[in-house]
């Protein structure tokens, strides 16, 4: 759905556009219609293709069982529309740095720091960025000391709490728990999609959205409210029941929306975010106070998603917000090849 938006809105006059769709194996193709190809499952009307992770030759190539390589397409830019494992966790964007071409978003470090919620939490307390307090527990030791894993997460505050995959987006795997056995269940099905496993602090809030564009100098959006249709923001409230509400700009006092401004990017910076980011808040309904949750550094891009939403009532339209996101990936490319990347001692 991101990606078909962006394809929509991407000014032709300006962009030639190839298009690279990748399987849940992870094969990657090519060719004219790929997306709705993929969709349909005729992936004989496309071409196989490979990116391959060596510098100087910015290049897609056709590959074919059996036959060399052959040149399909030279890619100038690189826009990732991949969210979650593989195209938001530093995997992909590794590939891109081996090949040396730009590309939209995040690096590899700000890409698997974001990712990674307990890594996340820990960095953001580091900086003094408040956070809700956490820990991270190892599926190994769910799995073969649980009854140690489960007091060390109760050791984090009372019930509830709630239970996450460290390395996963859109909810999945996420549960809120209020009792040892809820607790048991939500470790043992977290450790299912990760080996990594979150354990926070439950809080009774508002779920406040900040977008963050830009690169060493980022802005901030205004602030967005999610009215869930579930308990919490759940795989289910984002995406089947569509009875979730967006409130735009979000209703909370200027000095509130202030602050979320300046925490977004505090917290833009701390990771190392590059090009764009979505940072959601728990704003504490007992105290007001601001907690950052996590930072999305490939967020919903359709054009009703929280991200392109947000700028748009800030004053920037989805077309010229790609726009952006374009000339942001190639001053970060041009930074890059600035650097001395060869040392030799002089006498």
């Amino acid at each position: 759905m991101s990606a078909r938006s962006v394809l929509k809105a991407l000014d032709r006059s300006r962009y030639e556009i190839v298009t690279i769709g990748i399987t849940h194996e992870g094969r990657w193709y090519s060719g004219e219609g790929t997306l709705e190809a993929l969709e349909e499952g005729r992936l004989d009307t496309l071409e196989r293709v490979a990116l391959l992770g060596e510098p100087g030759q910015r290049n897609l190539y056709r590959w074919r069982e059996g036959a060399p390589l052959e040149v399909l397409s030279e890619l100038d830019i690189v826009f990732p529309l991949l969210h979650g494992t593989f195209g938001e966790d530093g995997t992909i964007q590794g590939l891109f740095e081996m090949a040396d071409v730009p590309y939209v978003g995040a690096g590899v470090l700000g890409s698997s720091a974001a990712m990674d919620k307990g890594l996340f939490k820990m960095l953001m307390q580091a900086q003094g960025i408040p956070a809700v307090e956490s820990v991270v527990l190892l599926s190994s030791e769910i799995h073969r000391q649980v009854d140690s894993a489960i007091d060390r997460a109760e050791a984090v505050a009372p019930y509830p709490l709630f239970v996450k995959p460290a390395n996963l987006g859109s909810s999945v795997g996420v549960s809120k728990v209020r009792s040892r056995s809820d607790l048991l269940e939500g470790l043992m099905d977290a450790a299912r999609y990760d080996r990594r496993v979150l354990v926070e602090r439950g809080v009774d809030a508002r779920e406040i959205e900040v977008s963050v564009l830009g690169n060493e100098e980022p802005e901030a959006s205004v602030p967005g409210e999610i009215i869930p249709s579930d308990e919490f923001y759940s795989y289910r409230a984002k995406y089947i029941d569509d009875r979730s509400e967006l409130l735009i700009p979000a209703p909370i006092d200027p000095k509130t929306a202030s602050q979320a401004r300046r925490l977004a990017v505090e917290t833009f910076l701390a990771f190392d975010g590059a090009g764009m980011a979505r940072v959601d808040f728990l704003l504490e309904r007992s105290t007001d106070r601001l907690y950052v949750n996590e930072a999305n550094t490939i967020p919903g891009f359709t054009k009703i998603s929280m991200y392109p939403k947000l700028w748009e009532a800030s004053g920037l339209p989805y077309p010229a917000l790609l726009d952006r996101l374009v000339d942001l990936a190639l001053e970060r490319q041009a930074q890059k090849d600035a650097l001395v990347r060869s040392y030799e001692e002089t006498a």
